[in-house]
C-alpha cells in the first residue's frame, strides 16, 4: 500500500461503513425482517432500553474480545467497523420516522438491502481490516477447522433466534436478506474493488474475503 493512496482508502471505508449502518436503519423501518446479527441487536435494545444502534456497536466490541483465544489480528477498518456502522444505523433510525403502509416498507427494505450491498462494495474493497463478526467466523474456520458454512451458519442461527427470543423482528425479509445479500455483494464487491486505488488485487476477482465474509454471506457487517 502506497502511502498516497491510504487516504482513498480510508475514506472508501469511512463512506461505506457510514452508508452500511444507514441501510441497516432503513431495513429496520421496513419492519419486515432483518439480518440475524440485527434481529440480536434489536432484541437486546428492547429488553436493555440501550438505543439500538449503540448496542450494535457493543456487541461488535463483544464480538471483538472473542478474537484473543481466536488469534485473529483487527485492522483499523475493524476498529472502525465497531465504531461507525452502529452509530449511523443509529442516525439513520433518527431520521427516518416509523412506516405504517407496507406499499412504502416494502420498498424501503429492498432499498435498504441494495444499498447495503453497495456499501460493503464500498467498505470492503480497501481491506482495512475484517469486521468483528467476519474474523469470528474466520478465526473458528483457522483455528479449530470448521467450514466456513457451518462456521457462519451455527452463528448466525444461534444470533438470530437469541434475537427473536428477546422480541427482535425476525420476518420473511429475514429470509430475503439471507437469500439476496450474497448474490448482489458477488457483483458489488469486484466492481469497486477494481475501482479503489490500491485496492487488493485478491478483491477484483469476486472471491470472498476475510473482510467480505459477513456481508458476502447474509449478514449484516
Amino acid at each position: 500500500m502506497t502511502p498516497r493512496r491510504l487516504p482513498i482508502r480510508l475514506t472508501a471505508l469511512i463512506v461505506g461503513l457510514v452508508l452500511y449502518g444507514f441501510s441497516i436503519s432503513l431495513m429496520n423501518r421496513a419492519a419486515v425482517g432483518i439480518s440475524p446479527w440485527d434481529v440480536l441487536s434489536q432484541g437486546v435494545s428492547l429488553q436493555t432500553g440501550i438505543p439500538f444502534g449503540m448496542v450494535t456497536n457493543l456487541i461488535g466490541a463483544v464480538v471483538l474480545l472473542l478474537w484473543w483465544p481466536l488469534k485473529q489480528k483487527p485492522g483499523i477498518g475493524t476498529v472502525l467497523n465497531v465504531l461507525l456502522i452502529g452509530t449511523s444505523a443509529q442516525l439513520g433510525l433518527w431520521i427516518l420516522p416509523p412506516v405504517e403502509s407496507l406499499w412504502i416498507r416494502i420498498p424501503m427494505f429492498a432499498a435498504g438491502l441494495v444499498l447495503l450491498a453497495v456499501a460493503s462494495g464500498i467498505y470492503i474493497a480497501p481491506k482495512l481490516g475484517p469486521g468483528p463478526r467476519d474474523g469470528l467466523m474466520t478465526g473458528l474456520n483457522q483455528r479449530f477447522g470448521w467450514p466456513i458454512w457451518i462456521a457462519r451458519t451455527s452463528i448466525e442461527v444461534c444470533v438470530a433466534l437469541i434475537g427473536f427470543a428477546l422480541g427482535g423482528n425476525l420476518g420473511i425479509g429475514t429470509v430475503v436478506f439471507a437469500l439476496l445479500i450474497g448474490p448482489l455483494c458477488q457483483r458489488t464487491l469486484p466492481w469497486f474493488a477494481a475501482r479503489i486505488p490500491g485496492a487488493p488485487v485478491s478483491t477484483v476477482s469476486g472471491a470472498p474475503s476475510e473482510d467480505g465474509e459477513r456481508a458476502a454471506s447474509g449478514t449484516r457487517a
